[in-house]
């Protein structure tokens, strides 16, 4: 049963959360990150960029304790202050595109990610794991929030309504022109209710996070061994997550993009594609998937569809039948000799957002050779894969919300 408490969070003054609040750094091109710096001496990223005050890049462990120094300083300088009373967040982002998404900004058990309460379905990396985990360790805060999804709960839903009834603690628009709104939860009965109804549900799933969440977790392992007194409610037992309903949920694909055939010449490329799909030669004409096991294809000019040969595919498990992993089995390993999908300088990956009109566009460049557009993976493809403890291929998933760091941040 998944296990969640409130925390007393750090967070900007009203008058200074919409200049405050940042994307995630990685993000932001080059002059976007130069000209917030420049013109904004409140956005939280110059607090991830500490160099920026000495004009010079500072990287690694010296970066890490420099980044501790500006937050202290946000604290000091009262942009930051924190809430007295533990509390739970419920938190509202209505997009440019008009989608709404609503959760709560709660702490969640590192015990539950151990215990697979709290599911995984995407591969880690060590290393990131390590480094962010030393990241974490020195700077003391999450400033960005794991997102976690769960069934929908008519009970939570109606309490969630409820809160929504009273003014925001903020209400602030982006440039980017997403509207996020943001109530503080410090009830003690609602607290309990909510902590209540949380403890009815078997699991809760990853979304977007699998790094932050496993870092979290190997950095509670380290303070626990340090810590002779160690009782296990202190707050490095916990990680900040956004606790957000299924159906509130927008997963996107991520194309994949190839720079070369593999050697294969054009016509020895389709015939040996042949073996495991139908193919149709589209032309010009925009062809996009629209059922699973079907993939776009745009290669020298022109799209393609490909449709599985069911008969030449074997479906053992769910992520047997997940689109991405076909992809890789049938084309990006044995035909284009692409084994590591995380590390290969062979290929890249646009998300859904920009659409295969971006995948046209790179090839056309010649930046690349070939281009597959894909689905996007479901929920219940995500939560299957999970069940079954087995693991997607990198950049299977685009996921919405992304929450905006430093609007809340969590302290060890």
């Amino acid at each position: 049963m998944a296990k969640i408490i409130p925390f007393k969070a750090v967070r900007p003054t009203r008058d200074k959360v919409n200049l405050l609040a940042a994307r995630s750094y990685d993000s932001y091109t080059a002059a976007q990150v130069e000209s917030r710096l420049r013109d904004n001496p409140f956005s939280f990223l110059h607090i991830v960029n500490p160099g920026y005050k000495f004009q010079k890049e500072i990287s690694g462990v010296e970066r890490y304790g420099l980044v501790r120094n500006r937050y202290e300083e946000f604290k000091e300088d009262g942009i930051f202050m924190q809430d007295e009373k533990p509390s739970f967040y419920i938190y509202k982002i209505v997009n440019r595109d008009g989608l709404k998404f609503t959760g709560i900004v709660a702490a969640a058990s590192v015990q539950d990610y151990e215990d697979d309460v709290i599911k995984k379905h995407e591969d880690t990396l060590e290393y990131r794991e390590t480094v962010l985990k030393e990241y974490v360790k020195t700077i003391g805060f999450n400033a960005e929030a794991v997102l976690l999804t769960y069934p929908d709960n008519p009970n939570l839903n109606e309490i969630i309504l409820s809160v929504m009834q009273n003014r925001p603690e903020y209400e602030f628009t982006t440039t980017y022109r997403d509207t996020h709104y943001l109530w503080n939860v410090d009830d003690e009965e609602l607290l309990k209710k909510i902590q209540e109804i949380y403890a009815e549900i078997p699991a809760l799933y990853i979304a977007d996070g699998h790094h932050r969440s496993a870092s979290s977790y190997l950095l509670a392992k380290d303070l626990k061994e340090e810590n002779p007194e160690h009782t296990g409610d202190e707050s490095y037992n916990y990680f900040m997550s956004f606790l957000i309903p299924e159906s509130d949920l927008k997963i996107y694909e991520f194309n994949r993009l190839v720079k070369d055939l593999n050697g294969l010449e054009k016509e020895e490329f389709l015939i040996k594609l042949d073996e495991s799909f139908r193919i149709e030669n589209r032309g010009l004409d925009y062809y996009k998937p629209s059922k699973k096991h079907h993939f776009s294809m745009y290669l020298d000019g022109e799209f393609y569809s490909l449709h599985l040969r069911k008969n030449k595919y074997k479906i053992n498990n769910a992520l047997d039948a997940l689109d991405a992993q076909i992809l890789y089995t049938t084309i990006l390993k044995p035909l284009l000799g692409i084994e590591d999908l995380r590390n290969d300088q062979r290929i890249e990956y646009s998300h859904g957002k920009k659409e295969l009109a971006y995948v046209q566009t790179v090839i056309d460049s010649g930046s690349f050779a070939v281009g597959f557009g894909l689905l996007p993976v479901t929920t219940d493809e995500l939560k299957k894969i999970a069940d079954e403890g087995l693991k997607m291929p990198p950049k299977s998933t685009y996921i919405e919300p992304k929450l905006r760091s430093g609007v809340t941040v969590y302290e060890f």
